[in-house]
């Protein structure tokens, strides 16, 4: 049973920053929009990622943890490729689609498996900051943050980048009580490490595994 996390936050709020802790064998990048990465380190980077692509990648399961970079596209796209069809079908088919792939981390990828979901936001009239979708029909199908056990904030504060854990009333932050503090650095790495100490997810080598398992064995496990 892999994790979905959830990471939101304006367009320049550092979440793709985030990943400059990384080095390029520890995560794997599904870039939906194919920007640029913000920093000079090189990270292993799939551009034009679609849903069929990251689970096609997923289902290899060669890395415990992955980030979908501005995964708010992979609706936009589903619209502009809907754009043309009418009726509010296509509204259940794009939120099925996001949910989806939720469901195949859940239920489809190892325990260890940490999925992160950069998300940019949007402001309700209300003044309320949620996950930014393709429109109130999508949000009649989908409460994104409602399907994560884990929604941090990017947000920056006398010109630093850090995460907000938990909600003050007006956006939809959430982690399990204990696991972080308030307000964090900006890094996905130390992140990552924190979830997987919390979740018991550091898994050590199995010590039983026959020797004469093949390297090809090894990288299809």
């Amino acid at each position: 049973m892999g994790v979905p996390i959830l990471i939101l936050g304006q367009s320049g709020s550092g979440k793709s920053t985030s990943l400059r802790n990384f080095e390029i064998e520890e995560v794997g990048v599904f870039n939906v929009a194919s920007k640029p990465l913000p920093f000079k380190k090189k990270l292993n980077v799939m551009n034009k990622a679609t849903y069929g692509t990251i689970t096609t990648a997923l289902q290899r399961g060669k890395l415990k943890r992955y980030v979908i970079d501005d995964s708010q596209y992979l609706m936009a796209f589903g619209m502009f490729a809907k754009a043309k069809e009418a009726g509010y079908g296509k509204f259940t088919d794009i939120a099925l689609d996001f949910y989806n792939l939720l469901k195949f981390i859940t239920d489809g990828t190892p325990e260890d498996t940490v999925v992160y979901f950069l998300h940019h936001t949007e402001t309700t009239e209300d003044g309320r900051v949620k996950a930014k979708t393709s429109g109130k029909m999508l949000d009649n199908q989908l409460t994104l943050e409602g399907l994560f056990s884990v929604v941090l904030l990017a947000e920056t504060a006398d010109g630093q980048y850090r995460f907000r854990t938990q909600s003050d009333g007006c956006n939809p932050c959430k982690s399990p009580m204990g696991m972080f503090p308030l307000v964090i650095d900006n890094d996905l790495k130390h992140v990552d490490e924190t979830i997987r100490e919390y979740y018991n997810l550091n898994k050590e080598p199995d010590n039983n595994t026959n020797n004469n398992t093949t390297n090809d064995e090894r990288k299809g496990a």
